[in-house]
């Protein structure tokens, strides 16, 4: 007979009832989305800007939920279904959308000029890839990310600014949908 010796074996944890019913909470609320991966509570997105000294200029990246995106492409188009993939024939859509809900205004009034760099699917996810060049000093700039609000009401987008060690985080929402920067 082979007898086991080993310390190292984990326990069951204890559990009361709170923590009973939280975990149910999670598995059920885990499940349902994975039943749906174009369901889901709540619509955010989350921007980074980083800036760039060397080539003087944001290097931003968009996340939004894909369904979202192609909710809002979709009614955008005349109700056609757009259907957002990598590699596909939908990035005019997509950045001719960007551009008209993602601005960067300098202290002098002025529009600055976007590129759409591309778009990349992970997930249920659509990271969008975008530069703004700026080769100007980085106050009194306005930005505005009404991304995906005139689709949904209680889209929120979290956008977080880096320049060299500094960090601003905005959220904007269908209330606050331009704040000024100032570095």
């Amino acid at each position: 007979m082979t007898t086991i010796k080993n310390n190292n074996i984990l326990k069951p944890v204890k559990m009361n009832n709170l923590g009973r019913f939280l975990l149910l909470g999670i598995i059920i609320l885990s499940s349902s989305f994975k039943l749906s991966n174009t369901l889901h509570a709540f619509h955010t997105s989350l921007t980074e800007m980083r800036y760039n000294a060397k080539s003087k200029g944001f290097e931003v990246s968009v996340r939004v939920f894909t369904d979202d995106l192609e909710k809002v492409l979709s009614h955008d188009n005349q109700n056609k279904k757009i259907i957002v993939e990598n590699n596909d024939k939908n990035d005019a859509l997509v950045e001719q959308y960007v551009k008209k809900h993602f601005m960067l205004v300098n202290a002098k009034n002025q529009l600055k000029a976007i590129q759409y760099i591309g778009k990349e699917k992970e997930g249920d996810a659509t990271w969008i890839y975008l530069e703004l060049p700026m080769n100007e000093a980085l106050s009194g700039l306005r930005l505005k990310n009404d991304v995906l609000i005139d689709m949904f009401e209680d889209q929120t987008n979290i956008v977080n600014i880096f320049v060299k060690e500094e960090k601003k985080s905005f959220i904007f929402n269908a209330k606050t949908k331009i704040f000024t920067i100032d570095f």
